[in-house]
């Protein structure tokens, strides 16, 4: 057992431990020209953040009439895809720092996510986050994608950990439905601003629902900042992010991974099996993630 107790982390691969959604939208625009939608824009492909390859291009399919089968679409895209992820994901650095942090710490951990395995495993061994983070789960494996719960469900199983134990670590809100539908904490870290600022809007993200009690996931709003870091653009594709925080079991926090040198996440016990948040720091609270059941 960890110095953390029985506690788990899973985390969401893209966009929240890389930053591999301009490589997402590139491979996509670039599948999509190839079968004759020229305009493909990053405000289209917001929409998909989340949602797994293969449910991405089966709608797709119908959206723009698409006479080709969903496994072709998925082969040439991922062929894109794979090509500029070889040469071009970066580690979001806080991230990393918090990974090795929870290793130190020796906290067992996954990764959970909608990419390919293939995908997947290109981009732990070429970040090398694979030192650390060798039980994966592809959607492809599951029978549903997110915000299914399957993922996570069949990632504590891999760790041999229980559900109510795990905490997930996400940046879409799709995942943190499935994250609440898995009985699991979520720590949210937007991505795409509309999912941080009208939650439960996006395709699949718990529509009509509202999680209740001390575990329910609440959120901040988006906050500009003026100092931006290289390269980030709101609305494009390294569009800032804040934390979310989570009540349960003393609260969990993260620290902001777009922010410049600073120490990560101090891991305190918090509570039974809780991720501690940073000496001193006050849980967050906001609106609740969830509308109302």
């Amino acid at each position: 057992m960890s110095a953390l107790g029985t506690l788990s982390v899973v985390f969401d691969l893209d966009g929240t431990l890389v930053d591999s959604e301009p490589n997402y939208y590139e491979a996509g625009r670039r599948t999509l020209v190839e079968y004759g939608v020229p305009d493909f824009s990053w405000a289209e492909h917001e929409r998909y953040v989340g949602i797994s390859t293969r449910e991405t291009i089966a709608d797709w399919r119908r959206r723009y009439g698409l006479s080709a089968s969903v496994d072709e679409l998925v082969a040439v895209k991922n062929g894109h895809y794979l090509e500029l992820a070889r040469t071009k994901t970066t580690v979001f650095p806080e991230m990393r720092a918090f990974v090795e942090r929870l290793a130190d710490a020796g906290v067992p951990m996954a990764v959970a996510s909608g990419s390919s395995a293939e995908a997947i495993d290109v981009i732990l061994a070429g970040t090398g986050l694979d030192a650390h983070l060798r039980t994966v789960v592809s959607a492809d494996e599951m029978a549903r994608g997110k915000p299914a719960p399957d993922v996570f469900l069949e990632a504590a199983r891999r760790l041999g950990a229980d559900p109510a134990d795990c905490v997930v670590v996400e940046d879409a809100a799709p995942g943190a439905a499935a994250a609440h539908a898995a009985g699991m904490r979520c720590i949210a870290v937007p991505y795409v601003a509309a999912q941080a600022d009208a939650p439960g809007r996006g395709r699949g993200a718990g529509r009509g629902r509202r999680a209740r009690g001390r575990d329910a996931l609440h959120r901040r709003p988006l906050r500009r900042r003026a100092g931006r870091r290289a390269g980030v653009r709101h609305g494009g594709p390294a569009a800032a992010r804040r934390p979310v925080g989570v009540h349960g079991a003393g609260g969990l926090g993260v620290a902001d991974r777009d922010r410049g040198p600073q120490r990560p996440p101090e891991l305190t016990r918090t509570g039974a099996g809780a991720l501690g948040r940073r000496a001193g720091a006050a849980p967050r609270s906001g609106r609740k993630f969830f509308p109302e059941r």
